[in-house]
């Protein structure tokens, strides 16, 4: 990390005491994450809101209605999981919280995925991503038979990821199966709803982490990602559709799995859903569209804490936030 100017663990996080006057006096210029913590749960003076909205996101021990607030168990703990997370990737975590904050302006989906994209690509191409690469066994793509299987009833047709062995995990030819599938349904005007589905144990576990540097030309990635985008399929199909376009999760739903369902204008969880973004790991930002989709839903406050944080959240507080629309069997 040599390259940077200054230390880059410094330059990628500042924590702020809402309650310390003198800490409030930060200089929103300064790039990098910003950590707020309520350490009283008194009322916020102006200064302390202020500071809020511009955080990455603000910590609590208390109830959190706020969704520029997430509520832990001890702020201390947190505090330093955080400083570790972002000591071991600190360029991910800074191009994570620029990407969110460059969204936050009601950006539409195509510029949206756009920034995201070239903000994915940048990382690909830089030293934390191939830390991590450096570290897995051999690459080799994924070429599993039917992996997405289309169905319809009536005028409606159910869209179901198909690599159960997987977890459904997103390779390459599962994405080329959805934009298929997702083709066929925008091309007719007959279908009135769509159930976006997974077979198996889990909706998705996330991208194919087998598949994960094989493309070594991060140019070439984005352009394939944003020209053959399942996410930019399924926000048209719900511009149409609306809460007909429903994506029903269970079990494990991480990464470009989380990212796609939240594009759906409902989406059901089991019970037994767990749901995360644990990109930041692998030195990389959601990359599926997710920091458009999650932070209509949940706020950029929240999704920062979850690409940060690499935490898991179960269906009654991804409810809670409006992750989902509805807890079901």
């Amino acid at each position: 990390m040599s390259s940077l100017p200054g230390d880059p663990v410094e330059q990628a996080l500042t924590v702020v005491d809402l309650a310390d006057p003198q800490g409030l006096a930060v200089d929103f210029s300064v790039p990098g994450c910003l950590i707020a913590i309520d350490s009283t749960g008194d009322p916020l003076s102006d200064d302390a809101e202020r500071l809020v909205g511009r955080s990455t996101f603000a910590l609590t021990a208390g109830p959190a209605p706020d969704r520029r607030f997430i509520t832990v168990d001890s702020i201390p703990t947190a505090v330093d999981e955080l400083r570790q997370r972002v000591a071991d990737r600190p360029v991910s975590a800074s191009v994570c919280d620029d990407v969110l904050r460059a969204g936050d302006s009601n950006t539409d989906t195509f510029a949206g995925v756009m920034i995201e994209s070239l903000g994915y690509s940048t990382l690909q191409a830089g030293r934390e991503f191939k830390t991590w690469l450096e570290g897995q066994g051999p690459r080799s793509l994924a070429d599993p038979p039917e992996p997405v299987v289309l169905e319809r009833d009536g005028d409606t047709v159910v869209v179901t990821l198909n690599q159960p062995k997987r977890h459904n995990a997103f390779s390459n030819t599962l994405r080329a199966g959805l934009i298929d599938g997702l083709t066929v349904v925008l091309s007719d005007p007959s279908v009135t709803r769509v159930e976006f589905r997974g077979n198996g144990k889990s909706f998705c576990s996330g991208g194919d982490l087998r598949e994960f540097g094989t493309f070594d030309d991060p140019a070439e990635s984005h352009l394939a990602r944003t020209r053959f985008s399942p996410a930019l399929l399924l926000n048209a199909v719900r511009d149409r559709l609306g809460e007909n376009l429903v994506a029903f999760t269970h079990g494990t739903t991480m990464g470009s799995g989380l990212e796609m369902a939240a594009v759906c204008g409902h989406v059901t969880a089991h019970p037994d859903t767990v749901f995360g973004l644990p990109e930041l790991t692998l030195g990389l930002i959601p990359g599926a569209g997710g920091t458009v989709s999650i932070p209509r839903r949940i706020g950029r406050w929240r999704t920062a804490y979850l690409v940060l944080s690499g935490k898991t959240i179960h269906a009654t507080t991804a409810l809670d936030w409006g992750l989902i629309d509805e807890i079901a069997t």
